[in-house]
C-alpha cells in the first residue's frame, strides 16, 4: 500500500513536469519561429533604409556637382571677361592721348596744304626746306599712327557710313551717287577699328 500511495503521489508531478516541458518546447518553438520571422523583417527594413539613404546621398552628390559646375562657369565668364578688359585697356587705354595728337596732324596737314605749291622752288631755299621739313614731320606723325593701330579715314567717294562718317551737310551733285561722300571737310581716323574721331564729310542727295 505504501508503494502504491507513492505512485499515485508522485504521478501527478510527473503529469505537471511533462506538461511544463510540453509547453517549453512549444514556447521554444514559437520564440524561433518568431525569431525568423523577426530575422526575415529585419534585412527587408534594413535595405529600405539603404535605399533611401543612397537616393539621399545621390541627389545631395548631383546638387553639389551643379553648384560646382555653376562655380567653375562663372569663374571662367569672370576670367574671360577680365582678359577681355585687359586687352582693351591696352588697345584703348592710348585713346585720350591720340585724341590730342590728331590736332597736331590736322595742324601740320593744313600748314602743307596753305604752302603755294609754285613757290616752292629752288629759288625759294628757306620755304622749300620748311615744306619738305613739314611733309617728312608729317610721314613720320602718320607711320607713327599706323604703328600704334591708328588709322586715317579718308572717305571721299565711298558710301556714307553713320558710325565713320559725320554729315555737316547734304547736296544734290551731278555724276555724283546719292548716299555717296563728295567731301570731306575734316579727316577721321579709327584705333584698332574703332571710330575714334568721325570723318567731316558733305553727303550726295537726290536732286
Amino acid at each position: 500500500i505504501p508503494s502504491t500511495c507513492f505512485c499515485l503521489r508522485t504521478s501527478p508531478r510527473l503529469l505537471c513536469v511533462a506538461t511544463q516541458q510540453k509547453n517549453t518546447g512549444q514556447n521554444l518553438e514559437e520564440d524561433q519561429s518568431q525569431s525568423q520571422n523577426e530575422q526575415k523583417v529585419e534585412p527587408r527594413s534594413a535595405e529600405k533604409m539603404l535605399t533611401e539613404e543612397k537616393a539621399k546621398l545621390e541627389d545631395q552628390l548631383k546638387e553639389v556637382t551643379d553648384k560646382y559646375k555653376r562655380a567653375l562657369a562663372d569663374a571662367e565668364n569672370v576670367r574671360q571677361r577680365s582678359q577681355k578688359l585687359v586687352e582693351e585697356a591696352k588697345l584703348y587705354g592710348i585713346q585720350s592721348f591720340c585724341k590730342d595728337l590728331l590736332e597736331v596732324a590736322d595742324i601740320l596737314e593744313k600748314a602743307t596744304e596753305s604752302v603755294p605749291k609754285e613757290e616752292i622752288k629752288d629759288e625759294n631755299p628757306h620755304l622749300k626746306s620748311l615744306y619738305e621739313g613739314l611733309v617728312m614731320t608729317e610721314v613720320q606723325i602718320q607711320k607713327v599712327f599706323k604703328k600704334h593701330g591708328l588709322l586715317r579715314l579718308n572717305p571721299v567717294g565711298a558710301k556714307f557710313d553713320p558710325y565713320e562718317h559725320e554729315a555737316l551737310f547734304h547736296a544734290p551733285m551731278e555724276g555724283k551717287e546719292p548716299g555717296t561722300v563728295a567731301l570731306v571737310s575734316k579727316i577721321g581716323y579709327k584705333l584698332h577699328g574703332r571710330t575714334l574721331r568721325p570723318a567731316l564729310v558733305g553727303v550726295v542727295k537726290d536732286a
